[in-house]
Formats: C-alpha cells, structure tokens, sequence
C-alpha cells in the first residue's frame, strides 16, 4: 500500500536515550529539560524570537487567538481553502470568521479581495500558508497596517519554508506550526506558537499554562497547553535529520515534475511567490475538473495507492458557515489531489503513481 504519506522516525537507539534520561529523571511534563532544549534549538533554527512548544496546532492557535485580547463579536479574516482547524478555532474562541477567496494560482488568501470584508468589527487577518506555499506577505501586511489589524499566520505547513531568506513563521504578529506526526518534522502530537512581540509572548506563557504566576498566584485565564517531555525527546530525535528529510523530498517532487509536467499539460500545480523556498512537504496538483480527479483517484485506489484531497471540501461549505459562499476556493477544492510523498518513497513506486495518472486521462 502507498497512503498520502507515511510518519519519518528517527533511530530507535537514538530516541531510547532520551527516554532513558526521562525515566532517571522522572520529569515528564512541566517544561522539563527537553521541552526547554527543543524551543531552544527551535528558535535558533526558525531565527526567531519566542516559541511556546505547545500541545498541537490547534492549541496553538486557540492561544494566538486568545493572547491578542479581542472584544466580543470580532471578526477575522481568513481563508476558506485550509485544514478545518484554521476556521474551528476562531469559531471555538467565540469570534466570527470571515472568509475572503483565494488567488487561484497560489491557493493563498487573495489580498485584493481583503479590504472589501474589513467592517468595524474586523481585528485579525487569519490566512494559511498552504502546503508551505507563502502567503503575500508584503500586501497582507500593508493592508493590517492601514486597518491597525494584527496578523496571525497559520504557518501549520510550513517547518523550514521560507521567503526572502527567512522561515515563513518569522513574518506576521503571531505565526503557528503543527508538530503532528503527518508533518514534516514532529513531536508525534505537538505544535508551536511563535512571535517576536515581547508583550505578546508574556501573554503566550501564561496562557499556555492555566493563566499560573507562580504556584499560587494567577495571572488571568489560562489553558493546558503544555506538551511532555517524551514528545519534545521526538521532536530532538527528529530535527538533526530535517535538512536531509527536505533534501529527500526535494528530489521526489523534481521527480514528479519531471513525469507529471515535462509534457503533459492536463494537471496545474500550485505557483510559487519569488523569494520563496519550498519545505516541500505536499505535493499538490489540480485536476481539470472533480469528474477527472474521481476517475484517477478511483483507479489509484484499485492499485492500493491513496492520495488525499487536501482541502476538501471549502471551508465555505461547512455545516456551521452561513452565507458565505467561495467559488474559487470551492472550485480548487473540488479539483485539487494530493499525491504519495514521504521520506521512503521509492522512484518506481512514483513511475507507477504517474503511468496509473496517464492511462485515466
């Protein structure tokens, strides 16, 4: 069987010695000594300022959301065309999303379209880098300046991407990761809350950890959002292979586009901003239309080959959105499949991928 993608493990041996110094240790959760290594070497890999190694993704965001101390009935603007998460949260911390559509070719948030949904009521931009693929980020950020918006980035996809030379999760007020074991790099579960905004940061840190000042003290309202040492010991296994992991994937996306666009012109691919770098951790192609992408999916499958389609349906289709109808994003999500890419995947197994894709045309 080849799924969409399969979870990359560091040596057994080399994670057993972290958790036999957890277990002499007996410090398993409470920022112990790995949680404060990994965000320690985290920050130096990202170049940022403040990381919070958090419980997942969606934690993280939830807390970003939160730390910004919103009023109630705040709108944010955000992209329908993401993982469910990105909406769930903002609806979960009791302010409304409003979806702006996506620029076709990029799959990211449209800012021309931004300005036209910004009301008194707006207070955050909400786009999603997806599949590692960068936003606009100067536009985004000239429109927040003008409105006086903050910027969080749901950077989920996006662990040693980046633009103009820097991590995607370095741009905006607050950016998120997911550490979730279908990522590139991961902590089995986990995520990560990042800005370099001091105040923003003193407001994460307690936040994360049931609002605490001390043992008896309290700050404010806080959550849970803590994650242990056995998966920050993962997440130490794991990062000393990222550069070799994205080098690897690298080359099995060229080998992809070498068979899938060298001639044939039925499939489009997402298109990359200048400036930007690929972490490569999805490999993304949009069908002529949905009737086309069934056709292959269901043959794939019958070669017990599954790929995925990453994201569908449109946001905008969800059972608790009203009235907010996106037809770019609707139609890339009905079209759009996301093939096999993992760290073992093999060249023939992709020769087979792309001959299964080519007879169902």
């Amino acid at each position: 069987m080849i799924p969409v993608t399969k979870t990359f493990l560091p040596p057994l041996s080399e994670y057993q010695k972290y958790l036999e110094k957890i277990w002499q240790s007996g410090w398993l959760t409470n920022n112990g000594q790995f949680v404060k290594r990994l965000e320690k070497k985290l920050k130096k890999y990202l170049g940022v300022k403040y990381i919070f190694f958090v419980t997942n993704g969606t934690i993280a965001l939830q807390i970003a959301i939160k730390s910004l101390g919103l009023p109630k009935n705040s709108e944010i603007i955000t992209t329908p065309f993401s993982y469910v998460a990105t909406t769930s949260s903002i609806i979960w911390e009791g302010y409304k999303p409003v979806f702006v559509d996506i620029d076709p070719d990029t799959l990211t948030l449209n800012p021309e379209f931004i300005e036209k949904a910004i009301t008194r009521k707006t207070k955050v931009i909400l786009p999603t880098h997806v599949f590692g693929f960068p936003c606009n980020i100067e536009k985004i950020k000239k429109i927040a300046k003008k409105y006086n918006l903050k910027i969080i980035y749901d950077g989920a996809h996006t662990f040693g991407a980046k633009y103009k030379g820097k991590a995607l999760t370095s741009y905006g007020d607050i950016s998120i990761l997911s550490f979730h074991t279908t990522k590139i790099f991961h902590t089995v579960e986990g995520g990560a809350i990042i800005t370099n905004d001091k105040k923003i940061a003193d407001k994460i840190s307690f936040l994360r950890n049931f609002g605490h000042n001390g043992l008896y003290d309290y700050f404010g309202l806080g959550i849970n959002g803590k994650n242990s040492e056995l998966h920050a010991a993962m997440g130490l296994a794991n990062l000393k292979y990222i550069k070799k992991n994205i080098e690897n994937r690298r080359k099995i996306c060229n080998h992809y586009n070498q068979l899938l666009f060298k001639n044939d012109q039925n499939l489009i691919k997402p298109k990359l901003l200048p400036g930007a770098e690929l972490n490569y951790s999805y490999y993304p192609v949009i069908f002529p239309s949905e009737i086309q992408l069934l056709k292959t999916l269901s043959k794939l499958n019958q070669s017990d080959i599954y790929p995925r389609r990453y994201f569908y349906p449109s946001l905008s289709n969800l059972p608790y959105i009203k009235d907010q109808k996106m037809p770019i994003s609707e139609n890339i999500a009905s079209r759009i499949l996301c093939l096999p890419l993992y760290y073992r995947l093999k060249k023939k197994e992709i020769n087979n991928i792309y001959s299964i894709i080519k007879q169902s045309f």
